[in-house]
């Protein structure tokens, strides 16, 4: 998710923004005062120390740190934002939601789940297909001091790891109009940058444990992203009706089937076949955040391996009037 107080135009939609922005950031406590305070559970002192560590390891890779999260929220439940993505018919690609500074996006968030799930009955009765995300951080792109969640604490170590440095990749190039570039770079550098934060401090075991985690993500993506292809391919050779249906439950049923295929161990198949959530809508953010994975492992190879070159180049490419071809070197590079 990117600038939370960006994503409105008027009316009730910017009331409820603000409001929850501003009740999320006057619930800060500073991250020192919390590791300084012999009340705090040694549980929460543990998290806090361990963010304190990602945030120092993405400065020295060359992120924008500055005041982020160094703070942290109790956020009560399993998120802080509910986004909604909707896709119309025959198609997977999200709808685009236009709000200032960030452009075009193709999600809209809600501190409230409960006007989450209006918006998407809202835009079901359009004929909207619709997808709701929970989400555990987002970044207001350096507006304000984001701060740490309750929500966030409850993944684990490495995923928290990644979702931290995610976030700051956000905070420290964004370009507008460009939500896959923005999504797509910033979800690479954060695995990439989670498993090396492991090895850079010599913790073998949970590197090889991250870097698993890691690939069997992208397994995971590959199929899904495949199986969004096929649907898209199927919507532009065959007209609406009971047979296109019919082809895209049996599309629908061979993914399930490959994900209980795959050789996982961090995750169990069958389980995450049966809740894969794969209508149209939900489809639509997988190309977002992963279809430019391959390009981009293909890229830091090229720059050696070094996360710091790759995060040097990114910040040029960012200037460009193409971005993603700039740093993947498929287009023009000038500013």
């Amino acid at each position: 998710m990117v600038a939370a107080t960006s994503l409105a135009t008027t009316g009730c939609y910017l009331t409820h923004l603000a409001s929850g922005q501003w009740q999320l950031l006057r619930a800060r406590e500073a991250i020192a005062d919390l590791l300084a305070d012999p009340e705090t559970s040694a549980e929460l002192r543990s998290s806090l120390s361990f963010v304190e560590r990602t945030r120092a390891y993405a400065s020295e890779i060359g992120l924008d740190v500055d005041g982020q999260y160094t703070s942290y929220v109790g956020w009560p439940g399993d998120r802080v934002i509910t986004s909604v993505v909707a896709t119309r018919p025959g198609t997977v690609d999200a709808e685009p939601f236009w709000f200032p500074i960030v452009g075009s996006v193709p999600y809209k968030g809600y501190f409230d789940p409960d006007r989450a799930h209006r918006e998407a009955e809202r835009l079901r009765g359009k004929g909207r297909d619709v997808c709701l995300v929970p989400v555990r951080a987002y970044s207001t792109l350096g507006w304000f001091d984001d701060p740490v969640t309750k929500p966030m604490l409850e993944m684990s170590r490495g995923r928290l790891a990644e979702i931290l440095l995610h976030e700051l990749v956000h905070s420290t190039v964004f370009v507008a109009d460009q939500t896959d570039f923005n999504e797509g770079v910033a979800t690479f550098v954060g695995e990439e940058a989670s498993v090396r934060f492991y090895a850079d401090a010599g913790e073998t075991g949970a590197a090889a444990r991250r870097r698993r985690e890691v690939n069997e993500g992208r397994s995971i993506d590959a199929v899904l992203l495949a199986f969004r292809h096929d649907v898209a391919r199927l919507y532009a050779e065959t007209e609406p009706g009971s047979a296109r249906t019919a082809s895209r439950a049996q599309l629908e049923a061979s993914a399930r089937r490959a994900l209980v295929e795959l050789p996982l161990t961090t995750r169990d198949p069958a389980s995450l076949a049966e809740r894969a959530r794969l209508n149209d809508a939900c489809l639509a953010l997988v190309a977002t955040y992963t279809a430019d994975l391959p390009a981009y492992a293909a890229r830091l190879k090229a720059e050696g391996g070094q996360l710091t070159r790759f995060l040097a180049e990114l910040r040029r490419a960012a200037g460009t009037p193409d971005p993603r071809s700039a740093l993947l070197g498929t287009g023009t590079s000038d500013p």
